[in-house]
């Protein structure tokens, strides 16, 4: 059962990148959203929409331009850095490369056991611990002796998964974690992810570009779109009853695994050019490319409107 109170609130928060004195880069902008605990929210969108970005924002790896992050009714941006580095224990990351996120030359049980030493957590219990989280994982208690290069992509992964698990967060960014390994691999990741959730009490944002990833794991799932959060519902209503045109757009392009049931699916492809996230003009960032775009959408920027409980869109024309 998922509690009401809002683990995350991300408010009116930005992110802009000066790349030159005239050229500004709106990476994030003005997003606001809350993750209940205990839930997972699916955060989808094309590569370069700000995803990672805004995943990363709300653990304060990287500062905002403008608005706040509350953690359990704390304001991130307020903290010292001593009492940020004792606030990591609550909230860690998945990465998207298994590769390059794990250090080549240190074992898999140094890599489990540092954070732990880092935060003063299960002082002359590590070894024990580092066992636990592996076996945990489906990998076994022998690797706390290997190197990463001695696994493959989804067994790093599941290594990667134990690590952020080692300081017991209760909040877990998953940047495109399944992104890089097999399709038959993915589904063991996700099964994994949701296991632990239910039994380390964990709430989750589940970063990914394919809605039918995300689908499988989320309650509720945000739809991003050049660093504007354009519509957000539960999982099952967005794929019954969604209706900004980006969403559909992107379900359209899900493949099904039924060659009959593919070649009847309509077709629905986007036109024009997507607008670029440097200096972009006034107005609804999907403009350029929707086919129900009237001159309001060109002047204007709209906001997200509840069209049905916890439905919300960011559109002129839902009719």
């Amino acid at each position: 059962m998922l509690e009401t109170h809002n683990l995350v609130d991300v408010r009116n928060v930005c992110k802009y990148f000066h790349l030159s004195r005239h050229r500004l880069l709106k990476a994030v902008d003005d997003v606001s959203f809350g993750i209940r605990k205990g839930e997972t929210l699916g955060l989808v969108g094309e590569s370069g929409c700000g995803k990672t970005t805004l995943g990363r924002l709300i653990l304060n790896l990287i500062a905002p331009t403008r608005g706040e992050v509350f953690f359990d009714n704390t304001n991130l941006q307020k903290l010292s850095d001593e009492a940020m580095r004792r606030m990591r224990r609550h909230m860690q990351i998945v990465f998207q490369d298994p590769y390059s996120s794990l250090n080549p030359r240190m074992t898999i049980g140094n890599i489990l056991s540092i954070p732990m030493k880092i935060q003063g957590l299960y002082e002359g219990k590590r070894k024990e611990r580092v066992t636990y989280l592996l076996e945990r994982v489906g990998l076994s208690g022998q690797a706390v002796n290997r190197f990463p290069h001695e696994y493959s992509g989804g067994q790093l992964q599941r290594i990667g998964i134990a690590r952020a698990l080692a300081v017991d967060p209760s909040f877990i960014v998953a940047d495109e974690p399944v992104s890089a390994l097999d399709v038959s691999v993915q589904s063991q990741v996700l099964n994994l992810f949701k296991e632990l959730q239910e039994d380390f009490q964990l709430t989750l944002l589940f970063i990914a570009h394919d809605l039918s990833v995300v689908e499988f794991i989320s309650d509720r799932i945000a739809i991003v779109y050049l660093g504007k959060i354009v519509e957000t519902a539960p999982s099952k209503k967005l794929y019954q009853s969604h209706m900004h045109p980006y969403t559909r757009h992107l379900l359209s392009a899900i493949m099904l695994p039924d060659p009959e049931v593919e070649k009847k699916k309509p077709a629905f492809s986007l036109t024009g050019e997507p607008v670029s996230p440097i200096n972009p003009p006034p107005g609804c960032r999907f403009y350029s490319r929707c086919t129900k775009r009237t001159q309001i959408c060109k002047q204007e920027m709209p906001e997200p409107v509840e069209v049905e409980k916890e439905h919300y869109v960011a559109c002129f024309h839902l009719g």
